[in-house]
C-alpha cells in the first residue's frame, strides 16, 4: 500500500446531481454569451448550483413501479456499519462493563463481567436507528430541496444510532487503546482525548496510550508513546491545541498497521478530518485483509464543519463565535475612520459554513464571500461597485471572505501540503490590494484594514456547546468500539449521536447550498447583491 497522502488525497465521490433539461439548456446558452472565460464558467457553476436538486443513485430505474423499496435496500446495505463479526464469526461477546448503577470497578478477575444486580435501561439496541434526513419537500424547485428522483419522492433513510450496547466484544483487561490527533489544530480537541481515556476507564481499560504527532508517531523511532490516564487528562480541556500534537500525512498504511500490531494495539480512536478519515478506513481494511482483531473508529474533527451526513463538527461553535471578535474590530476600525473598509479572513478552503454563520451571528457585515458561489471583484456588479455604493451610501463597510473563496483570482502555484490539499492563494490580501488600487484610480479615499484571525481561532479552547459535543462524541466513539465496529465515525444526525460508515462521510466535501434557506438568510442579513 501506498503512504497516507494518496489515500488522503482520493476519496472516492458519490453519484453527481442531475440537471433538468431546461437548465442544461440554459448551462449550454451561457456559451454564447460574450464574455471572458472565467466569467463563462463561473456562470456555468451558478446554473448548475442552482439546478442541482435531486441525486441520481446508482442504478436505479425509476420506471420500475419497485425503485423505492429497492433504493431503501441500497442505501440500508451502504450504510451498515462494519463489524468484528464480519471477519471473526465466532467472535465471542460478554456482558457490558459499562453500566452506571454498578460503579464497582473492573478487576484484573474479569470473568464474563460485572453486570449491575438492577436490570439497567441505559443501553441501546443494535437496531435502533434515526432518521437521517427529516425534510419531505414537496418539488425539487423547493429552497435547498435534497431529491432523489425528479418527483421528490419520500424516502426513508435509516442509520445506526449510537451508543453503548449490552454485549461487547473485548476484554478491557485485555485492551490496548490507542489515539491519535490528525491535521490542523480544532477547538475541542482535548476534550475528545479526556472523554475517550475516561470511558475507556469507566469500562475497566488499564492500558491507554496516545500516539504523539498523529500518523507520523507511528513510524518516528524518537516518538514515544505518551501514557494516559485520568489523572493525565483530568484536565487538558482547559486549554487549547492537543496534547498528543498534530501533524499531516504519515508512513505507508501497511507500516502503520504493522506498527499496531508490533505494539499490542487493538483500539485506535482517529480524531481528524477528511484526509484523516480517509486513512483510519485504509486502516481497518488493512486490519481485516490481515486478520487483525482491531477496532478503527473516528472522531470528525474539522473546525469548517465540512465533513458529510453531520448536523455539525466539534470546533465549528467556537471558530464562529471567536469569529466574532475579528468582526466585531474590523466593524469599529471601519465604522471610526472616513470611508473605512474592514477585511476580515476566516477558515473555509472549500466550504464557506464559518464565514456564513459568523456573519450571520455578526449581524455587522455587507459583504460575505464563499467558496461555493462565484463572484466579480471588477464590472458593473463586481464587490468593488458595492463597496464604491456602501461607502457614498453608509460611510464603511465590513467584508468578510472565507480562504477558499475567488481562488480564480488568484495564480496557482500547484503547490500541495502533507496532507495532499491544494495550497491556496491569500484572497483576503488579494481583496485589500484590489480595493486600494480600484478607489486610488477612481479618487477616492479610504481606509483599508484587514484581520486574519485563523491561528488564533484554531488554538483557542472550546466553548460549551462543542464542549458538550466533544464529551459525547468521545463516549460514543468509546461504546463504538466496544459494541465490535470498526471503520465507523460517530457524529451528530438531526441532534442525534449516530455511527457512520467512513466511506459514506469521505465520499465529498459538505458545502454551503447556494440554494439553501442559510444562505439566504444570510443573503437578507448582508443585504449584499449578486456579484455576477
Amino acid at each position: 500500500m501506498e503512504s497516507l497522502s494518496p489515500a488522503i488525497g482520493s476519496t472516492p465521490i458519490r453519484p453527481s446531481t442531475t440537471i433538468s433539461g431546461e437548465n442544461e439548456l440554459l448551462i449550454s446558452s451561457v456559451k454564447s454569451i460574450k464574455m471572458p472565460p472565467v466569467a463563462r464558467r463561473k456562470m456555468r457553476m451558478r446554473v448548475a448550483a442552482q439546478s442541482s436538486n435531486f441525486v441520481v443513485p446508482n442504478n436505479i430505474n425509476f420506471s420500475d413501479p419497485d425503485w423505492k423499496v429497492k433504493y431503501e435496500r441500497e442505501f440500508e446495505a451502504r450504510f451498515n456499519i462494519p463489524h468484528i463479526t464480519d471477519v471473526f464469526p465466532d467472535a465471542v461477546s460478554y456482558p457490558s462493563t459499562f453500566c452506571l448503577k454498578m460503579r464497582t470497578p473492573v478487576t484484573e478477575d474479569f470473568a464474563q463481567g460485572y453486570p449491575s444486580d438492577e436490570e439497567w435501561h441505559g443501553y441501546i439496541n443494535n437496531n435502533d436507528r434515526v432518521l437521517l434526513k427529516t425534510i419531505n419537500y414537496s418539488s425539487p424547485t423547493s429552497a435547498g430541496a435534497e431529491c432523489i428522483d425528479p418527483d421528490c419522492t419520500w424516502v426513508e433513510q435509516w442509520v445506526h444510532r449510537a451508543g453503548p450496547r449490552e454485549k461487547i466484544y473485548f476484554k478491557p483487561e485485555e485492551v490496548k487503546a490507542a489515539i491519535i490527533t490528525c491535521g490542523g489544530l480544532c477547538p475541542g480537541l482535548n476534550d475528545v482525548i479526556r472523554q475517550i481515556v475516561i470511558t475507556l476507564e469507566i469500562y475497566g481499560v488499564k492500558q491507554i496510550v496516545g500516539i504523539p504527532f498523529g500518523y507520523r508517531g507511528f513510524s518516528s523511532d524518537d516518538l514515544a508513546e505518551m501514557p494516559l490516564s485520568r489523572k493525565v487528562v483530568q484536565n487538558v480541556h482547559l486549554s487549547g491545541g492537543s496534547l498528543l500534537g498534530v501533524s499531516r500525512g504519515g508512513p505507508k498504511v501497511s507500516d502503520i498497521v504493522d506498527s499496531i500490531q508490533e505494539r499490542g494495539i487493538n483500539m485506535l480512536f482517529v480524531i481528524g478530518g477528511n484526509g484523516t478519515h480517509a486513512g483510519a478506513n485504509a486502516i481497518h481494511d488493512e486490519c481485516r485483509r490481515r486478520h487483525m482483531q482491531v477496532a478503527v473508529v473516528g472522531v470528525p474533527k474539522t473546525i469548517d464543519n465540512d465533513i458529510m451526513l453531520m448536523d455539525k463538527t466539534f470546533g465549528f461553535d467556537t471558530a464562529v463565535e471567536e469569529a466574532q471578535r475579528a468582526i466585531n474590530s474590523a466593524y469599529i476600525e471601519a465604522h471610526s475612520a472616513y470611508h473605512g473598509i474592514g477585511i476580515v479572513k476566516l477558515m473555509g478552503r472549500s466550504s464557506g459554513f464559518i464565514a456564513m454563520h459568523a456573519s450571520l451571528a455578526s449581524g455587522q457585515i455587507d459583504i460575505c464571500l464563499i467558496p461555493e458561489v462565484p463572484f466579480n471583484l471588477h464590472g458593473p456588479h463586481g464587490v468593488l461597485q458595492h463597496l464604491k455604493y456602501l461607502l457614498e451610501t453608509k460611510g464603511s463597510a465590513v467584508i468578510c471572505v472565507a480562504e477558499g473563496a475567488g481562488q480564480d483570482f488568484l495564480e496557482k502555484t500547484n503547490a500541495k501540503d502533507a496532507s495532499g490539499n491544494a495550497v491556496l492563494g491569500d484572497i483576503g490580501v488579494h481583496i485589500q490590494q484590489q480595493i486600494k488600487k480600484y478607489f486610488k484610480e477612481i479618487g477616492v479615499t479610504t481606509d483599508v484594514k484587514y484581520i486574519d484571525p485563523t491561528y488564533m481561532i484554531r488554538a483557542c479552547r472550546a466553548n460549551a456547546s462543542d464542549g458538550i459535543l466533544c464529551t459525547v462524541l468521545g463516549q460514543n466513539a468509546v461504546h463504538g468500539a466496544f459494541a465490535g465496529y470498526s471503520g465507523i465515525t460517530v457524529g451528530i444526525c438531526n441532534t442525534h449521536y449516530v455511527y457512520f460508515p467512513i466511506p459514506e462521510v469521505i465520499a465529498q466535501p459538505k458545502i454551503v447550498d447556494p440554494n439553501s434557506r442559510m444562505w439566504h438568510r444570510c443573503l437578507t442579513s448582508t443585504g449584499q447583491p449578486d456579484f455576477l
